[in-house]
């Protein structure tokens, strides 16, 4: 079967969810790029978006409409070539509303599984619960004579162990897309033990049509990108606990992700990433990991604590941040939420205390004006062989933030998780934003 015949008939899992509607997309824009290739005019193509509810299913579409409205306006000198041969489209707007016609209509929305019965690929964005994930498998691979193959976004559980669970026999592959699947480039690509070769080929070529960043992990829980991340929670939760005996939890908590965003020079602090995620998510895959880490507890309670009194941060349907570790007004956090006290305290309360203890720092540069800027490297050699010489509290705690995030990208190397100190680089850069990649520590 080649590239285009296993697209003809495809279903999504989790479609109307976060992650699945990105990956939704940009299925459905493949699908349709291919179907209006002059030879598969008359060629069937069909997309199932299969979830829970029939009302997320509805903003789908919605949803759908506005991204390829999106792409097809960028695009549209293009697609004045695709749609040549059609004279009853003149002018731009008819140009991208066929596109977007054309799109959505490969797209049946439904709650029955017994959609994917048909299809050759599944994609896979349900919840991170190796149980549910193999169910669902097992029950489509039984039923569905196609021998269909299984891309699953799993960002933690070991890819064999879903093979194995769900009898695939290879049929499966680690095809990991980062938030949002539309707009991030990396992709983090995961074999089983016996992935098939033509599933591992298919998934590099689909990743290239995307035109995705892909780096490779070795089936471990985890992967690159969650390694690091989790061990970085259970790096920045410790700290806060050790600065217990200065600072109350809520100081604490602010130090910890001021110094991770400000002064490691990052798009978000430790907890606000948290937050974005979501206190429940991160909780539930450091328990997915922990079984498969002999060697390490990768356990925090104080995110224990928070979801005991309903605190849970992730994001809203419109993409706007909850309330988690943080309190949020216009996307800025302005409190912090105190376990003790389970009520959130307002950072302009505690701020000008903790800024003053941590003491005096270079000033760092704000990320904004890193990313991207060609004499990034300069600026931040300048910047950290300044850190390196401060002797103030905070920048004791940066260094040594920073020194602990080099040491989680080695060991990920050391552990048999990543392939070089570069993959490492990669994901932290590409799926995290990053200004430097960790094991480019310029405090060495």
């Amino acid at each position: 079967m080649s590239y285009e015949e296993r697209l003809q008939h495809v279903s999504v899992l989790g479609a109307a969810g976060k992650m699945g509607s990105g990956i939704l997309l940009l299925t459905a824009v493949e699908m349709a790029d291919i179907s209006l290739k002059p030879e598969n005019k008359g060629k069937a193509f069909v997309l199932n978006a299969i979830d829970v509810s029939d009302e997320a299913l509805a903003g789908l579409i919605k949803y759908l409409k506005a991204q390829v409205l999106k792409l097809a306006e960028k695009k549209v000198v293009g697609l004045r070539k695709v749609y040549a041969d059609r004279a009853d489209l003149i002018d731009n707007d008819e140009i991208i509303n066929q596109y977007i016609f054309d799109v959505i209509s490969l797209v049946r929305t439904t709650t029955r599984l017994e959609s994917a019965y048909d299809s050759t690929m599944i994609f896979e964005a349900i919840k991170e619960d190796p149980d549910v994930k193999i169910s669902l498998f097992s029950k489509i691979s039984t039923n569905n004579p196609h021998q269909p193959w299984f891309f699953t976004n799993t960002s933690s559980i070991p890819i064999t162990k879903l093979d194995q669970g769900a009898g695939l026999k290879g049929r499966i592959i680690g095809f990991h897309f980062y938030n949002p699947p539309a707009i991030q480039k990396l992709v983090e690509i995961i074999k089983a033990d016996g992935t098939l070769p033509e599933v591992e080929a298919f998934a590099l070529q689909y990743a290239k049509n995307l035109r995705k960043v892909v780096v490779p992990s070795h089936d471990k829980a985890g992967f690159i990108g969650n390694g690091h991340f989790m061990r970085d929670i259970l790096y920045a939760a410790t700290e806060v606990e050790k600065l217990g005996k200065e600072f109350s939890f809520v100081e604490a908590a602010y130090a910890l992700n001021k110094i991770s965003q400000d002064y490691l020079v990052r798009p978000m602090g430790i907890f606000q990433l948290v937050d974005y995620v979501g206190v429940d998510v991160c909780s539930f895959i450091m328990s997915v990991m922990n079984p498969y880490l002999p060697m390490e507890d990768l356990h925090v309670p104080l995110l224990d604590k928070l979801l005991a009194n309903g605190v849970k941060g992730g994001q809203f349907s419109d993409g706007s941040q909850k309330d988690g570790i943080l309190k949020y007004e216009k996307g800025r956090p302005v409190a912090i939420y105190d376990p003790s006290a389970k009520a959130y305290k307002a950072i302009s309360e505690f701020q000008a205390k903790v800024d003053e203890k941590l003491g005096t720092m270079p000033t760092p540069p704000a990320w904004k004006s890193v990313i991207g800027n060609k004499s990034k490297d300069e600026i931040l050699r300048t910047y950290f062989s300044q850190l390196k010489l401060a002797t103030s509290p905070g920048a004791e705690l940066s260094k040594a933030y920073a020194n602990r995030s080099c040491e989680i990208g080695l060991g990920l190397i050391s552990s048999g998780v990543a392939m070089n100190e570069n993959d490492v680089n990669t994901v932290l850069l590409t799926g995290f934003f990053h200004a430097y990649g960790p094991i480019n520590n310029y405090l060495k």
